[in-house]
């Protein structure tokens, strides 16, 4: 039993996450001052007390110049030997500047961060350094010097970012942003990864599933994603079992039938017949083309023997659009073909040519006058429509009728005859193609069936 949550664990993830996140901002935006601090502000150098002492000297040789306005005013400055200008500010035990009528906003600045040192100290200011003080006598009093030099000290790059808050808060919801992002990403791809197999099994496509990156991942996702996979595999073969069961069925059926079918033709034979024997005939043979369909859905949805082929639509169509021009010659109605040569696509002619058939024969079917059989490609995909001006079908079961013993309650309706499978048996062809088909009404009336095939089948 574990004590502690593995690493792994989402929960840790979105903790770690979002602490690390918010933590690295927090400590970006709070230590950068402190930064800048420790770097503007430093100890008295030795060549700063020299040049405080050497301005200093004056006073303490002749006291009397701190009476002297002018004396002030003239030693007030002085060039370092470097060529820089420097302006000394003189404080008196009581703190009031002897020599400038004005001080600085940054002066003042100064003299509050000093109270805090005991030692002297210099501090970088955006445009000009200060250090300070100095103290001496001179005669009776005890005095204090400052100087002040016009330097932009270089700075670390980062320090750009304490002098401009607006853009350092900009900078961290970016950060921020970009660091959630990528944790929102790592969550959301295999998320999505389920998504598209969750939909391709609600759409029947009954192999898809999780792929094993997101599958081995050791968190909550993946442990979704294992368990959405034994779900796919026990859904799989519970349906391949029914599906097999209705095969192995429908098989075994036919071997009571064909004795009652002999029976029926001995009977005969031996003129026996009578309405019920007749009766009996016609239901055998209803019966013998039930299982007939049913044996050729199963084949279709469960095996496939046939092998794929690049071919000519219209060579694989070929037969079965004679036999249609026949029938609907037959039943004095139009069938308009227009399917290019130039049309190749990767197929299993059989049961695609099954598929088309089923369709093209419903519309002949419930047509009254004219069916339409086209095809065009569009891009990667080959679209077929199957066309005709009948009744049509209510729009709430536009969307049943590809169920297996479906039979819709409209025009199209059950005193056809069938069971329910014709197109229960294209659909799951097409899917064998890797296409899709859908049905849709036309204006003022009329059926339209849509059959979306790919160029290249994927492997």
């Amino acid at each position: 039993m574990k004590v502690l949550p593995s690493i792994n664990r989402l929960f840790v993830k979105l903790l770690l996450g979002f602490w690390l996140c918010s933590s690295l901002i927090i400590a970006f935006v709070g230590v950068l001052p402190l930064l800048q601090q420790n770097h503007d502000q430093q100890p008295l150098s030795h060549k700063q007390k020299k040049l405080l002492k050497h301005a200093a000297q004056h006073f303490i040789e002749q006291p009397e110049l701190l009476e002297n306005s002018r004396a002030l005013k003239r030693l007030s400055r002085h060039r370092s030997p470097e060529g820089k200008m420097l302006k000394f500010y003189i404080l008196d035990d009581q703190d009031r500047v002897l020599n400038h009528k004005k001080v600085a906003r940054t002066f003042r600045e100064f003299l509050l961060l000093s109270e805090d040192h005991k030692d002297p100290i210099s501090h970088q200011f955006r445009t000009e350094l200060i250090f300070g003080p100095y103290s001496f006598n001179a005669g009776e009093h005890q005095y204090r010097i400052y100087s002040r030099i016009a330097d932009n000290h270089p700075k670390p790059w980062f320090f750009f970012f304490n002098d401009n808050k607006l853009l350092t808060v900009v900078i961290a919801m970016l950060m921020s942003g970009m660091l959630c992002g990528l944790l929102a990403w790592n969550l959301g791809k295999p998320l999505r990864s389920l998504k598209q197999s969750a939909n391709a099994l609600a759409s029947g496509d009954l192999s898809s599933r999780v792929n094993k990156k997101v599958a081995s991942r050791g968190d909550e996702i993946g442990d979704l994603a294992q368990a959405y996979n034994s779900m796919a595999d026990a859904i799989e073969t519970m349906i391949n079992n029914q599906q097999r069961l209705m095969g192995d069925i429908s098989h075994e059926l036919r071997t009571p039938l064909t004795r009652l079918q002999l029976s029926l033709a001995l009977a005969r034979k031996k003129e026996q017949g009578s309405v019920e024997i007749e009766r009996i005939g016609y239901e055998a043979e209803q019966l013998e083309d039930l299982i007939s369909e049913l044996l050729t859905l199963s084949r279709v949805t469960i095996s496939n023997s046939e092998n794929k082929v690049h071919l000519e639509l219209a060579e694989s169509l070929s037969q079965i659009l004679d036999d249609a021009e026949f029938e609907a010659e037959q039943q004095q109605k139009r069938l308009d073909i227009d399917i290019p040569e130039s049309i190749s696509l990767d197929h299993y002619p059989k049961s695609l040519s099954r598929a088309i058939e089923n369709v093209l024969r419903n519309a002949i079917r419930y047509a009254e006058s004219s069916v339409n059989i086209t095809a065009i490609e569009q891009q990667d995909n080959v679209l077929i429509t199957i066309s005709d001006n009948g009744p049509g079908i209510d729009e709430a079961e536009l969307q049943e009728i590809f169920k297996p013993f479906y039979r819709p309650d409209s025009a199209r309706d059950r005193e056809s005859g069938g069971w329910g499978l014709g197109l229960a048996i294209t659909q799951a062809a097409i899917k064998l193609n890797q296409g899709s088909i859908s049905a849709s009404n036309l204006a003022p009336h009329g059926l339209q069936v849509n059959i979306t095939l790919p160029v290249k089948m994927h492997s």
